[in-house]
């Protein structure tokens, strides 16, 4: 999906860039001014940007990467993640497929980005880590292995070295 929009964004870019240079090679011509075909063009093609960009926007939308949270009532590991610079704390980093788990994201310094990754490194569920503020992430997971915490917000030199793992079991 974002192989497409990203192929679509390419042409778009390209088309606007030989849209100004046609309109900059014939800058220096004097032409009558219509202000009615002016208007009718830029309402029609108005209209058609519109008409594109809407599908084209819900299509590549409804695929994101996030799961959808969960939300459901029952038992729920609850797990204290502290990020400071630059690592992560858990309480807890051994869960079984099928449990609910509640992150409870703070900060001790700076603000973060808590950003769970699975095994093909593909996001799975992402909050804010900020000081003196709790934010609560359920997720049930389905898959079990290895996963692993990576700061989403720059926080300093060793920013790219802010990571924790745990691991769900089957």
């Amino acid at each position: 999906m974002q192989d497409i929009a990203w192929k679509v964004s390419i042409f778009q870019i390209l088309f606007m860039v030989i849209v100004f240079i046609v309109i900059y090679a014939k800058s220096h011509i004097v032409a009558p001014v219509d202000g009615l075909a002016q208007e009718k063009t830029r309402r029609s093609l108005f209209i058609v940007l519109i008409a594109m960009g809407i599908p084209l926007a819900f299509h590549t939308l409804a695929d994101l990467p996030y799961a959808v949270p969960d939300r459901t009532g029952g038992p729920v590991q609850v797990v204290e993640a502290v990020g400071r610079q630059w690592e992560w704390t858990l309480s807890r980093n051994t869960f079984r497929v099928g449990e609910t788990v509640e992150f409870r994201v703070t900060s001790a310094d700076v603000n973060h980005g808590f950003g769970i990754y699975d095994g093909s490194m593909r996001v799975v569920a992402q909050t804010q880590a900020m000081p003196d503020y709790v934010n609560t992430l359920r997720h049930k997971f389905q898959t079990p292995g290895k996963y692993t915490i990576l700061c989403l917000e720059y926080c300093g030199l060793a920013h790219h070295a802010m990571s924790a793992e745990f691991e769900v079991r089957p």
